[in-house]
């Protein structure tokens, strides 16, 4: 480890800042690796894992604190309990660092931070957890997942210890998974679960309108970078191998945007034309709006709308990146209406705010955040929006109405609502995309994707039309 600056000690208050402050976990690690560039690749990249794997498996951790420890997780003194929590997600799941190691870094954390008195309990606990590694191991297998049946639900019991069990497994709270198992059944949350254990690879779009793919290829092969495409997206690569995207010519040129293949694939659900006027109406950090911008080849106008000044500077900053010209970025509240936008837009995109259960497994916290209350006011939230911005769409334009997330409420239920109180009609998008994608749904104007039935974030997109004028009323 660096000299001046203990990785530790980093993580611990990254973590705490997260967990016991309330900041989000990608903006807070992002903001900290920035600040430390001078660290090597390895040791920033024990500083994300331990972050990113200790929020992954928190709630498996605190239950098997829980079990080890005296005092329980949530009376315990908030530093302590952090540095816990790092330090057991290090013993089982980190076999590089020696157990023995954690064991006394995190006593030398405690003393630091003037826990002198609980350095042995810090020591007895994790000890006791390393003693018993292999059992716990053995008992967190996702793998167990395979073997676990879905019970009666009649029986309230017997269901709500299958729920503890598998939320131990998964860490994911028993509620939501009480909602997926409604929803999706149990086969296809079983393969939701597995999939946000995989290993998340950065995904990015090319922008085709700046620099060919042999010249993407080609500055990415100088520079040693390994990628693999998109089976679902000839615009999206999968890229490793690499020290920090910021470093990659190919990024810097503006050639490439960080945007899951789902993202993608919910611009693909469009069908833009040459000249149009396409309004992003929840665009930050505007990757949507850029692929719009990209795939007009310099024609036509995307203005990109978000609520917030910090929020137009992220698009601001990837427009300034790229360099493209036919998009621009406007701060605006979609909850209110542009009088002078009304019925000018050919296609209105509206990726609104959800709970994003779609992306636990590349922003873990979400799951330690959300609440079934949450859930129902986002819908609400939604619905408020698109009684709005519906109105920006002419006659037979387009409206795409997205989340990242899985939930019924957020989704499906909306496109009902929607359906039954505006001049739209549903868009068969069956041929928009590729034939391993397809799903029945799709006539319907509509498709939910899966993280493991479609390998990519969940994420949800609706296509809907105008009406022509004569039939709007």
């Amino acid at each position: 480890m660096t000299n001046s600056i203990n990785s530790r000690e980093l993580i611990a208050d990254i973590l705490t800042e997260i967990l016991e402050k309330g900041a989000y976990s990608h903006v807070i690690l992002r903001q900290a690796l920035d600040k430390y560039q001078f660290l090597d690749k390895t040791e920033r990249a024990f500083i994300t894992r331990t972050t990113d794997g200790t929020l992954e498996h928190l709630l498996s951790i605190d239950a098997i604190l829980n079990r080890y420890a005296k005092t329980k997780v949530e009376k315990m003194k908030p530093f302590i309990r952090t540095v816990l929590r790092m330090s057991v997600y290090q013993i089982l799941f980190m076999d590089r660092v020696p157990d023995s190691a954690v064991c006394n870094e995190a006593v030398k954390l405690a003393v630091k931070r003037k826990f002198v008195g609980l350095k042995g309990f810090v020591n007895g606990v994790l000890r006791s957890v390393s003693r018993e590694k292999e059992q716990l191991l053995d008992e967190l297998d996702p793998q167990n997942l395979q073997k676990m049946d879905l019970p009666d639900r009649k029986n309230p019991s017997v269901f709500s210890a299958f729920l503890s069990e598998v939320s131990l497994v998964s860490s994911l709270p028993p509620w939501l998974l009480c909602l997926w198992i409604k929803e999706l059944g149990w086969e296809e949350t079983k393969k939701t679960i597995l999939a946000f254990f995989k290993e998340n690879q950065v995904s990015v779009r090319c922008n085709q309108s700046i620099a060919s793919m042999e010249e993407i290829e080609n500055s990415l092969r100088r520079q040693n970078v390994s990628w693999k495409k998109s089976p679902y997206s000839s615009k999206v690569l999968q890229l490793s191998h690499y020290d920090y995207l910021e470093g990659l010519e190919a990024f810097s040129r503006g050639w490439l945007q960080v945007q899951d293949v789902s993202s993608v694939l919910a611009g693909e659900a469009t069908d833009p034309q040459s000249g149009d006027y396409i309004l992003d109406v929840c665009a930050a950090p505007g990757g949507k709006s850029l692929h719009m911008a990209d795939r007009l080849s310099g024609t036509g106008m995307v203005e990109a709308r978000d609520l917030t000044p910090q929020k137009i500077e992220r698009i601001e900053e990837n427009i300034r990146r790229t360099g493209l010209k036919n998009i621009r970025a406007v701060c605006q509240d979609a909850r209110i209406l542009t009088p002078k936008s009304v019925e000018k837009a050919d296609i209105v995109l509206a990726d609104l705010p959800c709970s994003g259960l779609g992306i636990i497994g590349k922003k873990p916290d979400i799951k330690l955040k959300i609440n079934e209350e949450a859930l129902k006011e986002l819908a609400v939230l939604q619905r408020e929006i698109l009684s709005v911005i519906w109105q920006y769409v002419r006659p037979g334009g387009t409206l795409i109405y997205s989340t990242c997330t899985i939930h019924q409420g957020e989704n499906q239920e909306n496109v009902r609502w929607f359906l039954a109180n505006y001049p739209f009609i549903a868009v068969d998008i069956t041929d928009r995309f590729v034939p391993e994608l397809r799903e029945p749904s799709m006539k319907e104007g509509w498709v939910q994707f899966l993280p493991g039935k479609h390998g990519c974030d969940g994420f949800f997109v609706a296509v809907f039309q105008r009406k022509a004028k004569e039939n709007d009323e």
